[in-house]
């Protein structure tokens, strides 16, 4: 049986090394979002990614496209496609507090460091040597697989929206940018634009300047502010009360007029923002604590501290909490920005199946609304993501799952986090995190267990065979 072909496929020590080589590469690329560029949508970094991918895969003899350096694809076979693996070569900017260098794919005690080894590069070398493990042991399959990688999952997918556009779903699909054993239930989301305009402010103490966040999937590690017309005394005791509690670090110094305030929190998936300190929401409360005049500025400084409190990642103050199957509502404060002139700012919900506008858009909107903040751009909710538990997709994944793992009965989970099959029908999140790994997902100091990339990769190979048998 093809089981045992394959258990004794990935023993080789060789195997190994072929998985971290291909990570290597592509991690060595940095491959954030820029603006675009001709030949590169999504800026040279993600170009670059997908180039190496796709030699990547040619060097391991797979067929390759480049799709309008959107996505490259790897085709397993020449036959009808019956399954379509879906992961992305983009990544988060690095944030600060690396102990290697992010661009640099480092192994340690069986682990790998560099932003991108769990997300979502080395889960697409993985999934390619699952591939290339059918390919090589001629394990019988009437259907083809095709691995789709792409470069903007972390900005809003618009390449596989431009992919779809023009070419069909596959039967069946996952992507392999999430956790094991199977989620079948991607909650909504909800993110708005957000603030408020007033004239020239002449008076002091106030915030004249404010700045935290650099995207809205990954909770904001820094934030700074510079306060007009108070010294670094009058905020030193404030800021030691926020570090002891939050555990942000605060930097002051002196400035013309003023000071300058810098706070470092720690950043984390948007999706799990417990897992972090938001920089923005600390900085929050120890503006909103100076005594400072009463001016629009100040309003609105003490209006987001009372709104976004340090700690409340699950949208209580806004009034927008929630919880059901699928788990609660979370909520991250990621982006601020405020001048003489005015806010903006914005936040990264993620809702749960009971959301709706109603209970969730309309309260958002009317309570920050009694504070004299208006929403810029509402955007509709997207809606939640639900495959049923006992389609033939996720029972075979499942079953798969157990047989690598010995796992009994597992089952199906709802996550946060959007992936790349939010908007496929039937499609769902399969792999690569097991339970009890902290990936470090957005994080400095991203890892990825070598042991489970390879058991991940034994576990697609086991799911193509049964899936396009």
């Amino acid at each position: 049986m093809y089981e045992e072909k394959i258990d004794a496929y990935f023993a080789s020590s060789a195997l190994r090394e072929d998985l971290i080589q291909g990570i290597s590469r592509l991690v060595g690329v940095k491959s954030v979002r820029e603006e675009p560029q001709p030949g590169a949508p999504f800026g040279p970094g993600p170009r670059a990614a997908l180039d190496e991918a796709l030699r990547l895969c040619a060097d391991w003899g797979f067929e390759t496209r480049d799709y309008d350096h959107y996505v490259g694809l790897a085709q397993l076979n020449d036959k009808p496609t019956q399954l379509h693996i879906l992961g992305h070569l983009d990544v988060v900017g690095e944030g600060a507090g690396w102990d290697t260098d992010p661009y640099t794919c480092v192994e340690k005690d069986g682990i790998l460091y560099g932003r991108g080894v769990s997300d979502d590069k080395g889960p697409v070398v993985a999934a390619l040597l699952a591939m290339r493990a059918v390919r090589d042991l001629n394990i019988p399959v009437s259907k083809n697989v095709t691995l789709i990688m792409g470069t903007d999952e972390e900005s809003g997918s618009q390449d596989i929206a431009y992919y779809y556009a023009r070419e069909p779903f596959a039967p069946m699909a996952f992507t392999p940018d999430a956790d094991f054993p199977v989620i079948n239930i991607e909650k909504g989301h909800y993110h708005p634009d957000f603030g408020a305009r007033w004239d020239d402010e002449n008076v002091t103490p106030r915030v004249s300047a404010l700045q935290g966040g650099f995207r809205v999937n990954v909770v904001p590690p820094e934030a700074q502010a510079t306060v007009l017309g108070v010294t670094s005394e009058d905020l030193a005791k404030l800021c030691a009360g926020e570090e002891e509690r939050s555990g942000a670090k605060f930097t002051v110094t002196e400035a013309e007029g003023g000071v300058q305030v810098h706070c470092l929190g720690k950043n984390a998936h948007a999706a799990m923002p417990e897992g972090g300190i938001n920089a923005i929401q600390a900085l929050l409360e120890v503006l909103a604590r100076l005594p400072l005049a009463e001016c629009p500025s100040t309003k609105a400084v003490r209006a987001m501290a009372g709104l976004f409190p340090f700690g409340d990642t699950r949208g209580k103050a806004l009034g927008i909490a929630q919880s059901d199957h699928s788990g609660d509502l979370t909520l991250n404060l990621a982006l601020i920005t405020l001048t003489g002139a005015g806010f903006t700012a914005k936040f990264d919900a993620r809702v749960p199946v009971c959301a709706t506008k109603e209970n969730c858009a309309d309260v958002c909107e009317e309570n920050l609304g009694k504070c004299g903040i208006q929403v810029l751009d509402a955007r509709e909710m997207t809606a939640t993501h639900v495959v049923e538990a006992d389609s033939p997709l996720v029972k075979t994944l499942l079953r798969c799952y157990s047989d690598v793992t010995g796992v009994e009965d597992p089952q199906p989970i709802a996550i946060g986090g959007g992936t790349y099959v939010h908007d496929i029908p039937g499609g769902v999140a399969f792999g690569c995190d097991f339970p009890g790994f902290d990936p470090k997902m957005h994080s400095a100091n991203e890892q990825a267990s070598v042991e489970n990339l390879l058991k991940s990769a034994k576990i697609f190979a086991l799911a193509i065979a049964r899936l396009c048998a």
